[in-house]
Protein backbone atom coordinates (compact mmCIF):
# COMPACT_ATOMS: atom_id res chain seq x y z
CA UNK A 1 0.00 0.00 0.00
CA UNK A 2 1.41 3.69 -0.71
CA UNK A 3 1.99 6.57 1.13
CA UNK A 4 -1.25 8.03 2.72
CA UNK A 5 -1.58 11.54 1.08
CA UNK A 6 -1.80 14.53 2.99
CA UNK A 7 -4.82 16.42 3.61
CA UNK A 8 -8.65 15.40 3.72
CA UNK A 9 -8.74 12.36 1.34
CA UNK A 10 -12.42 11.75 -0.85
CA UNK A 11 -14.25 8.62 -0.04
CA UNK A 12 -15.43 6.48 -2.46
CA UNK A 13 -17.99 3.07 -3.58
CA UNK A 14 -17.28 0.02 -3.19
CA UNK A 15 -18.01 -2.73 -5.94
CA UNK A 16 -21.26 -3.68 -4.41
CA UNK A 17 -22.63 -0.25 -4.34
CA UNK A 18 -21.55 -0.62 -8.04
CA UNK A 19 -22.81 -3.49 -8.74
CA UNK A 20 -25.83 -2.45 -6.76
CA UNK A 21 -26.42 0.98 -8.89
CA UNK A 22 -25.77 -1.02 -12.07
CA UNK A 23 -28.64 -3.46 -11.28
CA UNK A 24 -31.30 -1.16 -10.61
CA UNK A 25 -30.74 0.83 -13.76
CA UNK A 26 -30.79 -2.01 -15.84
CA UNK A 27 -33.88 -3.86 -14.46
CA UNK A 28 -35.64 -0.66 -14.42
CA UNK A 29 -34.96 -0.44 -18.31
CA UNK A 30 -36.61 -4.11 -18.09
CA UNK A 31 -39.66 -2.64 -16.63
CA UNK A 32 -39.84 0.35 -18.15
CA UNK A 33 -37.83 0.52 -21.30
CA UNK A 34 -35.66 3.68 -20.16
CA UNK A 35 -32.82 3.50 -18.02
CA UNK A 36 -32.74 6.16 -15.20
CA UNK A 37 -28.91 7.92 -15.93
CA UNK A 38 -27.79 8.58 -13.13
CA UNK A 39 -28.80 6.09 -10.78
CA UNK A 40 -30.08 6.54 -7.32
CA UNK A 41 -29.56 3.74 -4.46
CA UNK A 42 -29.78 3.27 -0.99
CA UNK A 43 -27.16 2.14 0.99
CA UNK A 44 -27.12 0.15 3.54
CA UNK A 45 -26.80 3.03 6.54
CA UNK A 46 -29.64 5.02 4.24
CA UNK A 47 -27.34 7.22 2.57
CA UNK A 48 -28.81 7.96 -1.13
CA UNK A 49 -26.06 8.33 -3.66
CA UNK A 50 -26.07 8.76 -7.43
CA UNK A 51 -24.39 6.88 -9.95
CA UNK A 52 -24.16 7.74 -13.66
CA UNK A 53 -24.11 5.02 -16.43
CA UNK A 54 -20.97 4.63 -18.25
CA UNK A 55 -22.90 1.63 -20.56
CA UNK A 56 -26.43 0.85 -21.17
CA UNK A 57 -28.27 -1.84 -23.40
CA UNK A 58 -31.71 -3.05 -23.91
CA UNK A 59 -32.54 -6.14 -25.67
CA UNK A 60 -35.47 -8.42 -26.33
CA UNK A 61 -35.96 -9.63 -22.51
CA UNK A 62 -32.57 -8.12 -20.98
CA UNK A 63 -30.71 -5.38 -19.99
CA UNK A 64 -27.32 -4.33 -19.29
CA UNK A 65 -26.01 -0.96 -17.37
CA UNK A 66 -22.60 -0.62 -16.10
CA UNK A 67 -20.89 1.78 -13.80
CA UNK A 68 -17.34 2.73 -13.61
CA UNK A 69 -16.36 2.30 -10.02
CA UNK A 70 -14.30 5.43 -8.03
CA UNK A 71 -12.52 3.89 -5.10
CA UNK A 72 -11.93 7.76 -4.20
CA UNK A 73 -8.63 8.20 -2.77
CA UNK A 74 -7.94 4.70 -1.56
CA UNK A 75 -5.60 2.57 -3.60
CA UNK A 76 -7.73 0.41 -4.43
CA UNK A 77 -7.08 -2.30 -7.37
CA UNK A 78 -10.36 -2.05 -8.82
CA UNK A 79 -10.31 1.82 -8.53
CA UNK A 80 -11.95 2.55 -12.59
CA UNK A 81 -13.16 -0.51 -13.38
CA UNK A 82 -16.14 -1.11 -15.59
CA UNK A 83 -19.05 -3.33 -12.73
CA UNK A 84 -21.74 -4.73 -15.39
CA UNK A 85 -24.77 -5.48 -14.34
CA UNK A 86 -27.36 -8.08 -17.12
CA UNK A 87 -30.72 -8.18 -15.75
CA UNK A 88 -33.26 -10.90 -17.14
CA UNK A 89 -36.51 -12.17 -15.50
CA UNK A 90 -36.28 -15.29 -13.66
CA UNK A 91 -39.20 -17.74 -13.42
CA UNK A 92 -42.14 -16.42 -11.15
CA UNK A 93 -41.20 -17.25 -7.08
CA UNK A 94 -37.43 -17.16 -7.89
CA UNK A 95 -36.38 -14.16 -6.16
CA UNK A 96 -32.97 -12.85 -7.11
CA UNK A 97 -30.88 -14.97 -8.62
CA UNK A 98 -27.10 -13.80 -8.83
CA UNK A 99 -24.64 -15.06 -11.87
CA UNK A 100 -21.08 -14.35 -11.88
CA UNK A 101 -20.26 -13.27 -15.44
CA UNK A 102 -17.06 -12.26 -17.07
CA UNK A 103 -14.01 -11.25 -14.20
CA UNK A 104 -16.16 -12.25 -10.95
CA UNK A 105 -15.31 -15.03 -9.45
CA UNK A 106 -16.21 -18.62 -8.12
CA UNK A 107 -15.93 -20.04 -4.53
CA UNK A 108 -14.32 -23.39 -4.91
CA UNK A 109 -13.39 -23.64 -0.81
CA UNK A 110 -15.62 -23.65 2.02
CA UNK A 111 -14.68 -21.15 4.52
CA UNK A 112 -16.11 -18.33 2.90
CA UNK A 113 -20.10 -16.94 3.84
CA UNK A 114 -21.12 -17.98 0.15
CA UNK A 115 -21.39 -22.20 -0.65
CA UNK A 116 -18.96 -23.89 -3.25
CA UNK A 117 -20.16 -22.99 -6.75
CA UNK A 118 -21.62 -19.75 -5.84
CA UNK A 119 -20.45 -16.54 -7.38
CA UNK A 120 -18.31 -14.24 -5.61
CA UNK A 121 -21.00 -11.79 -4.45
CA UNK A 122 -20.91 -11.02 -0.78
CA UNK A 123 -24.29 -11.24 1.13
CA UNK A 124 -24.48 -7.06 1.95
CA UNK A 125 -23.95 -6.91 -1.29
CA UNK A 126 -26.82 -9.51 -2.51
CA UNK A 127 -28.74 -7.66 -0.11
CA UNK A 128 -28.32 -4.68 -1.73
CA UNK A 129 -29.22 -5.40 -5.35
CA UNK A 130 -32.15 -7.31 -3.49
CA UNK A 131 -33.47 -4.46 -2.04
CA UNK A 132 -32.91 -2.15 -5.15
CA UNK A 133 -34.84 -4.37 -7.69
CA UNK A 134 -37.37 -4.22 -5.08
CA UNK A 135 -37.31 -0.01 -4.92
CA UNK A 136 -37.40 -0.53 -8.98
CA UNK A 137 -40.71 -2.83 -8.19
CA UNK A 138 -42.57 -0.31 -6.14
CA UNK A 139 -41.50 2.88 -8.90
CA UNK A 140 -42.37 0.30 -11.78
CA UNK A 141 -44.36 -2.62 -11.00
CA UNK A 142 -43.44 -6.13 -12.48
CA UNK A 143 -42.68 -9.40 -10.39
CA UNK A 144 -39.35 -8.85 -8.70
CA UNK A 145 -37.98 -12.61 -9.61
CA UNK A 146 -34.96 -11.74 -11.60
CA UNK A 147 -31.51 -12.95 -12.93
CA UNK A 148 -28.45 -10.54 -11.80
CA UNK A 149 -25.29 -11.74 -13.47
CA UNK A 150 -22.21 -8.81 -12.51
CA UNK A 151 -19.24 -8.93 -14.56
CA UNK A 152 -16.18 -6.54 -14.54
CA UNK A 153 -14.12 -6.73 -18.08
CA UNK A 154 -10.62 -7.66 -17.22
CA UNK A 155 -11.42 -8.71 -13.19
CA UNK A 156 -9.87 -12.52 -14.16
CA UNK A 157 -6.04 -10.14 -14.30
CA UNK A 158 -7.10 -7.36 -11.39
CA UNK A 159 -8.02 -10.64 -9.55
CA UNK A 160 -4.36 -11.86 -9.18
CA UNK A 161 -3.25 -8.58 -7.24
CA UNK A 162 -5.84 -9.38 -4.18
CA UNK A 163 -6.04 -12.78 -2.07
CA UNK A 164 -8.67 -13.88 -3.99
CA UNK A 165 -6.72 -16.99 -5.49
CA UNK A 166 -5.40 -17.79 -2.28
CA UNK A 167 -8.95 -17.84 -0.72
CA UNK A 168 -10.22 -20.28 -3.58
CA UNK A 169 -12.10 -17.47 -5.94
CA UNK A 170 -11.54 -18.58 -9.06
CA UNK A 171 -11.52 -16.55 -12.03
CA UNK A 172 -11.81 -12.93 -11.09
CA UNK A 173 -12.79 -10.64 -8.51
CA UNK A 174 -15.06 -10.91 -5.33
CA UNK A 175 -17.85 -8.46 -4.90
CA UNK A 176 -17.59 -6.30 -1.48
CA UNK A 177 -18.15 -4.24 0.61
CA UNK A 178 -20.69 -3.86 4.07
CA UNK A 179 -21.74 -0.11 3.33
CA UNK A 180 -21.05 0.77 0.35
CA UNK A 181 -18.87 3.46 1.09
CA UNK A 182 -14.86 2.94 0.38
CA UNK A 183 -13.10 5.03 3.38
CA UNK A 184 -9.98 5.99 2.28
CA UNK A 185 -6.60 3.81 3.80
CA UNK A 186 -8.93 2.42 6.41
CA UNK A 187 -7.27 -0.56 5.14
CA UNK A 188 -10.45 -3.19 5.89
CA UNK A 189 -10.58 -4.82 2.35
CA UNK A 190 -6.94 -5.94 4.00
CA UNK A 191 -8.24 -7.08 7.43
CA UNK A 192 -11.25 -8.38 5.98
CA UNK A 193 -8.98 -10.68 3.73
CA UNK A 194 -7.37 -11.93 6.87
CA UNK A 195 -10.54 -12.72 8.73
CA UNK A 196 -11.95 -14.45 5.42
CA UNK A 197 -8.07 -16.23 5.12
CA UNK A 198 -8.39 -17.79 9.00
CA UNK A 199 -11.78 -19.07 7.73
CA UNK A 200 -10.71 -20.76 4.68
CA UNK A 201 -8.02 -22.59 6.09
CA UNK A 202 -10.18 -23.51 9.50
CA UNK A 203 -12.97 -24.91 7.10
CA UNK A 204 -10.40 -26.96 5.06
CA UNK A 205 -8.56 -28.54 7.81
CA UNK A 206 -5.36 -26.47 8.35
CA UNK A 207 -3.56 -27.15 11.90
CA UNK A 208 -0.97 -24.78 10.98
CA UNK A 209 -0.51 -21.12 9.70
CA UNK A 210 1.92 -18.64 8.79
CA UNK A 211 1.41 -15.06 9.05
CA UNK A 212 4.08 -12.39 7.64
CA UNK A 213 4.99 -9.28 7.06
CA UNK A 214 6.09 -9.58 3.54
CA UNK A 215 6.35 -10.99 0.39
CA UNK A 216 10.23 -11.85 1.50
CA UNK A 217 9.40 -13.29 4.93
CA UNK A 218 6.67 -15.78 3.38
CA UNK A 219 8.06 -17.34 0.81
CA UNK A 220 10.97 -18.07 3.19
CA UNK A 221 8.63 -19.19 6.26
CA UNK A 222 6.44 -21.28 3.50
CA UNK A 223 9.16 -22.98 2.11
CA UNK A 224 10.91 -23.35 5.84
CA UNK A 225 7.20 -25.03 6.90
CA UNK A 226 5.91 -26.70 3.73
CA UNK A 227 3.10 -24.87 4.38
CA UNK A 228 -0.21 -25.05 1.41
CA UNK A 229 -0.66 -21.16 -0.17
CA UNK A 230 -4.52 -21.49 1.71
CA UNK A 231 -2.41 -21.57 5.14
CA UNK A 232 -0.51 -18.42 4.53
CA UNK A 233 -2.33 -15.48 5.69
CA UNK A 234 -1.79 -12.34 4.37
CA UNK A 235 -0.83 -10.49 7.60
CA UNK A 236 1.46 -7.33 6.67
CA UNK A 237 1.29 -4.81 9.04
CA UNK A 238 -2.32 -5.88 10.92
CA UNK A 239 -0.74 -8.16 13.68
CA UNK A 240 -3.19 -7.23 15.91
CA UNK A 241 -6.35 -7.74 13.29
CA UNK A 242 -4.97 -11.31 12.93
CA UNK A 243 -4.53 -11.95 16.43
CA UNK A 244 -7.42 -10.88 17.78
CA UNK A 245 -9.37 -12.93 14.94
CA UNK A 246 -7.58 -15.71 15.59
CA UNK A 247 -8.04 -15.70 18.85
CA UNK A 248 -11.79 -16.20 18.81
CA UNK A 249 -11.31 -18.75 15.68
CA UNK A 250 -8.25 -21.01 16.68
CA UNK A 251 -5.77 -22.74 14.73
CA UNK A 252 -3.72 -25.17 16.38
CA UNK A 253 -0.19 -23.72 15.24
CA UNK A 254 0.69 -20.43 14.03
CA UNK A 255 4.36 -19.61 12.63
CA UNK A 256 4.97 -15.53 12.38
CA UNK A 257 7.45 -14.72 10.05
CA UNK A 258 8.45 -11.46 9.35
CA UNK A 259 12.05 -8.86 9.03
CA UNK A 260 13.71 -7.91 12.25
CA UNK A 261 12.26 -3.92 12.02
CA UNK A 262 8.68 -5.10 11.91
CA UNK A 263 9.18 -7.56 14.04
CA UNK A 264 11.24 -5.46 16.51
CA UNK A 265 8.02 -3.25 17.02
CA UNK A 266 5.75 -6.11 17.82
CA UNK A 267 8.38 -7.15 20.87
CA UNK A 268 7.92 -3.37 21.55
CA UNK A 269 4.05 -4.28 21.79
CA UNK A 270 3.00 -2.75 18.85
CA UNK A 271 0.17 -4.62 16.63
CA UNK A 272 0.20 -1.99 14.23
CA UNK A 273 3.33 -2.06 12.06
CA UNK A 274 2.87 0.16 9.99
CA UNK A 275 5.48 2.90 9.81
CA UNK A 276 3.06 5.50 10.17
CA UNK A 277 1.65 4.27 13.45
CA UNK A 278 4.23 2.70 15.31
CA UNK A 279 8.57 3.40 15.18
CA UNK A 280 11.52 0.87 15.94
CA UNK A 281 12.89 2.23 19.10
CA UNK A 282 16.56 2.30 18.62
CA UNK A 283 17.49 3.18 22.63
CA UNK A 284 14.98 -0.07 23.56
CA UNK A 285 17.32 -2.40 21.14
CA UNK A 286 20.51 -0.93 22.54
CA UNK A 287 19.24 -1.81 25.91
CA UNK A 288 18.34 -5.49 24.86
CA UNK A 289 21.84 -5.67 23.76
CA UNK A 290 23.22 -4.86 26.90
CA UNK A 291 21.20 -7.41 28.65
CA UNK A 292 22.95 -10.05 26.10
CA UNK A 293 26.22 -8.92 27.08
CA UNK A 294 27.67 -6.68 24.43
CA UNK A 295 30.65 -4.38 24.57
CA UNK A 296 29.69 -0.77 25.82
CA UNK A 297 30.99 0.55 22.49
CA UNK A 298 28.65 -1.26 20.28
CA UNK A 299 25.78 -0.46 22.39
CA UNK A 300 26.95 3.15 21.58
CA UNK A 301 27.06 2.40 18.14
CA UNK A 302 23.58 0.54 18.32
CA UNK A 303 21.89 3.94 20.09
CA UNK A 304 23.02 5.88 17.42
CA UNK A 305 22.33 3.89 14.35
CA UNK A 306 20.02 5.04 11.26
CA UNK A 307 18.08 2.04 11.07
CA UNK A 308 17.05 -1.29 12.93
CA UNK A 309 18.72 -2.94 10.14
CA UNK A 310 21.62 -1.38 10.59
CA UNK A 311 21.70 -2.71 14.91
CA UNK A 312 20.77 -5.92 13.61
CA UNK A 313 24.10 -6.43 11.35
CA UNK A 314 26.08 -4.93 14.31
CA UNK A 315 24.84 -7.49 16.76
CA UNK A 316 25.60 -10.29 14.46
CA UNK A 317 29.39 -9.01 13.46
CA UNK A 318 29.84 -9.16 17.25
CA UNK A 319 27.85 -12.44 17.72
CA UNK A 320 25.27 -11.14 19.93
CA UNK A 321 21.78 -13.05 20.01
CA UNK A 322 19.46 -9.59 19.75
CA UNK A 323 17.35 -11.38 16.94
CA UNK A 324 16.47 -14.13 18.75
CA UNK A 325 15.86 -11.80 21.74
CA UNK A 326 13.49 -10.00 20.09
CA UNK A 327 11.96 -12.82 18.26
CA UNK A 328 11.25 -14.05 21.96
CA UNK A 329 10.02 -10.94 22.99
CA UNK A 330 7.79 -10.73 20.01
CA UNK A 331 6.12 -14.50 20.51
CA UNK A 332 5.63 -13.39 24.01
CA UNK A 333 3.32 -10.31 22.91
CA UNK A 334 1.63 -12.93 20.29
CA UNK A 335 0.86 -14.87 23.12
CA UNK A 336 -0.83 -12.45 25.36
CA UNK A 337 -3.53 -11.93 22.43
CA UNK A 338 -4.25 -15.65 21.82
CA UNK A 339 -5.12 -18.29 23.66
CA UNK A 340 -3.05 -20.82 25.11
CA UNK A 341 -4.00 -23.73 22.92
CA UNK A 342 -2.59 -22.44 20.02
CA UNK A 343 1.59 -23.30 19.93
CA UNK A 344 3.56 -20.35 18.53
CA UNK A 345 6.54 -20.01 16.80
CA UNK A 346 8.23 -16.47 15.65
CA UNK A 347 10.73 -16.35 12.94
CA UNK A 348 12.54 -13.24 11.67
CA UNK A 349 14.24 -13.43 8.44
CA UNK A 350 17.11 -11.11 6.63
CA UNK A 351 16.28 -9.40 3.04
CA UNK A 352 17.48 -12.15 1.53
CA UNK A 353 15.39 -15.01 3.15
CA UNK A 354 17.91 -16.00 5.32
CA UNK A 355 16.65 -17.06 9.35
CA UNK A 356 18.61 -14.92 11.57
CA UNK A 357 15.99 -14.99 14.77
CA UNK A 358 13.41 -17.67 16.07
CA UNK A 359 11.97 -17.98 19.57
CA UNK A 360 9.76 -21.33 20.01
CA UNK A 361 10.96 -23.29 16.91
CA UNK A 362 8.34 -26.12 15.71
CA UNK A 363 11.43 -28.30 15.15
CA UNK A 364 13.94 -27.43 17.92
Amino acid sequence: MGRKPDGKLRRGWTTGACATAAAKAAYTALLSGSFPDPVTITLPRGRTPSFALATQRLGEGWASAGVVKDAGDDPDVTHGALVVATVRPAPPGAGVVFRAGEGVGTVTLPGLPLAVGEPAINPRPRAMVTNAIAEAVDAHGGHGDAEIEISIPGGEALAQRTWNPRLGIAGGLSILGTTGVVVPYSCSAWIHAIQRGIDVARANGCRHVGACTGRTSERALQHLRGLPDLAMLDMGDFAGGMLKYLRHHPIPRLSVGGGFGKLSKLAMGHLDLHSGRSAVDRTVLARHMAHLGAARGLIEEASAASSAGQILELARSANVALADRVAELARQEVRAVLVDEIEVELLIFDRCGDLVGAAGRFDG
